[in-house]
């Protein structure tokens, strides 16, 4: 349970990754108080379901808890490059935990610890670990993201890189389905305000080709959260506070008027629903999975 125990511990002093030690630097826990009114939760709700029916509940999504920490998180991960050149950000992956959903006008208090940072050929590999914490002094989620600093190299290796943490499946293999979806850039604004996140890639073209692609593309936690809606509607009765965990990994992006295909494989107790999200260039979040109560 997430009040009992909601984080393991970070290791004290010296971290160790294949023989080479690593000094963890002081104090890099950062705090911020968030909320979330139901109209948020109902905007953020429509606008990750582009081609499905109204949810059949208003409760959150379970990545309304990214939504919540993201602001902080960016901060933080952007702090470590100040002052290095030609530097960005990508978002390898990402693992969520929760006990319940966010409620809405809640005060939620977000506390980030950058776990972990280690040297490879395109930059630094760092882990964010956030835990939400609810208006009555109980952690309810924490959150795992895996982040590339493209090009940086002046942060030094410190900490614990946890790796991927996917349950195994609960029982042999069910039906598996796929779904066929197609984002738009209305779809991709939309997303944008509702969550936050207004990096100009997804909304501004010629941004986004200055940063390398061809267009806009949608982020990469809309792709998760459509996935998780399927699952929801497709295994859970539409209730989406049955899924309780969830993750996936991010292999490339998604732009509009692209078809993105989603298989869902549920092992046959609907316990634990793995999913791909693929474009006909290849996949775009591979090794998902999410966790049902």
């Amino acid at each position: 349970m997430l009040c009992t125990s909601p984080f393991p511990r970070r290791s004290e002093g010296r971290s160790v990754y294949g023989g080479n030690q690593m000094t963890t630097p002081p104090a890099l826990a950062r705090t911020a108080q968030r909320t979330a009114s139901a109209a948020e939760i109902d905007a953020y709700r429509t606008a990750v379901r582009p081609g499905l029916p109204p949810a059949a509940s208003r409760d959150a999504s379970p990545v309304h808890t990214f939504v919540l920490a993201h602001t902080l998180a960016d901060k933080a991960v952007r702090a470590l490059t100040a002052g290095e050149e030609s530097t960005s950000v990508v978002h390898l992956g990402q693992d969520i935990r929760l006990e319940r959903p966010v409620r809405p006008r809640e005060q939620v208090t977000v506390q980030l610890d950058i776990t972990g940072a280690r040297r490879e050929a395109r930059g630094t590999r760092i882990a964010v670990r956030s835990r939400l914490t609810g208006d009555d002094g109980t952690a309810f989620a924490e959150l795992t993201t895996h982040a590339l600093l493209l090009g940086a190299r002046a942060t030094e290796p410190f900490g614990d890189i946890p790796p991927a943490a996917a349950p195994g499946p609960a029982g042999p293999n069910g039906e598996p389905a796929t779904a066929r979806h197609t984002l738009t850039e209305e779809t991709i604004r939309a997303y944008a305000h509702a969550s936050g996140d207004l990096n100009p890639i997804h909304l501004d073209a010629e941004a986004a080709r200055a940063a390398g692609f061809d267009t806009v593309i949608a982020h990469g936690m809309s792709v998760v959260a459509l996935a998780l809606e399927e699952i929801a509607d497709r295994y859970a009765d539409g209730d989406i506070t049955r899924i309780h965990a969830l993750g996936g990994r991010f292999s490339a992006p998604v732009a509009p008027g692209v078809p993105l295909d989603i298989t869902l494989q549920p092992d046959d107790t609907r316990t634990v629903v793995r999913f791909t999200c693929r474009t006909p260039g290849g996949p775009a979040v591979k090794s998902g999975w999410a966790h049902l109560r």
